[in-house]
């Protein structure tokens, strides 16, 4: 999903400044950037239709994506005109001395005006020729995104899991917590592994966190390790995990031998719970090498699994009779209280014709809690028919889902976002998944990719980012909301691993993450992030962004 109408606003806001409209008289362009504001400026004026019809249209999807890369490649060429500005500053201080004007070195204007002027042209016909293309599709020109109205701001819930959201579970929790507690059917399993099976967005990792939170657990285990696994399976990456969870330090550094004799030791014969959130690997060597190094802790040691894969719990699950448990679809009847829950406001009146119209919604989320969340919040408040019926009846519930696809509640969800919020969202993709934020981490990051807008000179960027962040936890968008330190704001929390599979989705791979096994980079690439071999903490040192 191209998303462009935040690009184009900051392109043209640029090029409506005083210091760039100086700029480009002095070098003799402006009439040149002119008819490039003209241009840039009708295409804004459709942009945001074209964004919404693009689901329907190939041929559109792919002129949105020409129209990104040249909004991308005006940006380069007006940075290089801010470049040569700072450099004939510094070259015209007399204080630099000779040594530093012959570093520097001199510039030709006149070559300088060609070269850019060349360049401007070529942008210039490429903005041109996307406009007639787009031309061809009637879109209608929309300067105001009507979806920014649709959305009021939810008092944030503050505790990592909170049994009142989690709605319709009670059987499933009772029955997992059973089959944690009972001994073992084979006398030769040290530790016994049950799998929690089923689609993305059912709550498998909630249901777990329950579980795991509960007071019989904690009196039934002496030992609990929760980690989420993803797509790092390996023994060195599991292990370190563990040991970090058990002992609150990092241990990327020691060698195998060593990592395996800590992780015995803090075993050490302990009646342990280990939760592996998120299992991918469908490989049975993978798990078999791992396995034994997971058998140091007592008779009735329990292995808890969440994975969409039933490979996977067959694989690993030692259940008799069936690979794992398999966690259905939530019923009508609970999926609607969650949607009221999460759609009217404590006290709130409800209306009957909205309740009718939220009924129809829920119906399409086919059973699915985090649909059912997403969609709840993003009507939060809202009072007008209206809305609710355009969340009915548009045109991205025609999309079913596919193994490896995003849920169209969570994408119609996106839609709703105004474009500033979307880019905020979308850079997220650059972090791994599972990765815990802090919300004046990510503010920062925000701040230096330039993706906040103040309304005003006197407003500052950190308010403005933390309005932003609050914006996006109303909406569901971030999860696991826990203060750190209260008085500041500081807010730690992490992302869905299905609104991660959004992000990556709609970042569209200009934010891709490599590690030391990849083998490619995207050609449209615009930042990249670097996971080193010891990044399994989630703390900036080892972790890399560009």
């Amino acid at each position: 999903m191209v998303e462009l109408f935040f690009p184009i606003e900051k392109l043209l806001e640029k090029l409506g400044s005083f210091a760039y409209e100086e700029l480009l008289f002095f070098y003799g362009l402006k009439n040149d950037l002119e008819k490039l504001k003209k241009t840039l400026t009708i295409v804004k004026s459709v942009v945001l239709d074209a964004e919404e019809k693009q689901v329907h249209s190939h041929q559109l999807r792919d002129g949105l994506e020409k129209l990104k890369d040249a909004c991308y490649d005006a940006e380069d060429v007006l940075d290089e005109f801010e470049v040569e500005n700072l450099r004939r500053q510094v070259i015209k201080q007399r204080s630099i001395g000779r040594k530093l004007r012959h570093f520097f070195g001199s510039s030709n204007p006149i070559a300088f005006r060609f070269k850019m002027g060349h360049q401007i042209k070529k942008i210039r016909e490429r903005f041109d020729e996307i406009t007639s293309m787009m031309g061809k599709f009637n879109l209608t020109p929309r300067l105001d995104d009507h979806r920014q109205g649709l959305h009021e701001e939810r008092e944030h819930t503050h505790s990592f899991v909170l049994p009142s959201n989690i709605i319709g579970r009670d059987k499933d929790r009772e029955k997992i917590i059973e089959l944690l507690m009972q001994r073992s059917d084979d006398e030769s399993e040290t530790v016994s592994v049950i799998p929690i099976v089923g689609l993305g967005g059912l709550g498998k990792t909630a249901l777990a966190k329950l579980m795991y939170n509960d007071q019989r657990v904690e009196e039934h285990f002496q030992l609990k390790i929760w980690i989420c696994v993803s797509e790092n399976f390996g023994e060195r990456q599991i292990m370190t995990k563990m040991i970090d969870s058990v002992t609150g330090e990092n241990h990327g550094n020691l060698d195998p031998d060593r990592l395996q004799k800590v992780l015995q030791d803090s075993l050490n014969g302990k009646r342990q719970l280990l939760v592996m959130d998120d299992v991918w690997n469908e490989d049975p060597r993978a798990w078999g090498d791992l396995k034994s190094l997971l058998l140091g802790g007592a008779k009735g040691s329990k292995i808890l699994v969440t994975t969409r894969s039933n490979k996977v719990a067959s694989i690993m699950g030692t259940m008799i009779g069936t690979p794992g448990y398999n966690l259905q679809d939530l019923p009508y009847k609970d999926c609607l209280a969650l949607f009221m829950k999460f759609a009217f406001k404590e006290g709130q009146e409800k209306y009957p014709n909205l309740i009718k119209i939220g009924e129809k919604i829920v119906e399409k989320c086919r059973g699915i809690p985090l649909a059912v969340r997403t969609l709840g919040s993003l009507l939060y408040g809202s009072t007008d028919e209206h809305d609710w019926e355009y969340v009915r009846h548009n045109d991205m519930w025609k999309f079913r889902q596919g193994h490896d696809d995003i849920l169209p509640a969570l994408r119609l969800s996106y839609n709703q976002l105004p474009p500033h919020l979307k880019q905020c969202f979308a850079y997220c993709s650059i972090f791994p998944k599972d990765y815990k934020f802090t919300s004046a981490f990510l503010i920062q990051f925000w701040m230096a990719h330039g993706l906040l807008q103040s309304p005003s000179e006197n407003e500052e960027l950190e308010n403005i980012g933390m309005w932003y962040f609050k914006e996006l936890c109303s909406r569901s968008f971030f999860q696991d909301l826990g203060y750190e330190v209260p008085l500041l704001e500081l807010i730690e929390f992490q992302i869905h691993e299905l609104m991660h599979d959004l992000a990556l989705l709609m970042a569209k791979g200009e934010c891709p993450m490599v590690n030391s096994d990849s083998q490619s980079i995207p050609k449209n690439v615009r930042h990249l992030s670097f996971v080193g071999a010891n990044a399994l903490r989630n703390d900036f040192a080892s972790f890399y962004l560009t």
